[in-house]
């Protein structure tokens, strides 16, 4: 899977480490402009589903997504619903 953006929502998948309880390790949406902070600074990251973490990863062609983010970013309006 490749990294995917709405014009105006600015997501991408990143991952969160492997759970305890073995399931396997997903990659989440998390707004764009806070990618490269989180990478660098160590600060946390939230994703569509609400997950936290810190940037540690980035997903690559074929990395599987949470799909509670995917249900999220699919609902999501045209254009991500920046007229706020």
């Amino acid at each position: 899977m490749s990294t995917m953006t709405l014009p105006d929502t600015e997501t991408r998948p990143e991952n969160t480490e492997q759970t305890s309880d073995d399931r396997p390790e997903v990659f989440h949406y998390v707004q764009k402009d806070k990618i490269a902070e989180s990478a660098v600074t160590g600060t946390h990251v939230v994703a569509l589903c609400g997950e936290v973490f810190p940037v540690t990863k980035s997903a690559k062609p074929g990395s599987p997504v949470c799909p509670d983010c995917k249900k999220v970013y699919e609902g999501l309006p045209p254009g991500g619903g920046d007229d706020e």
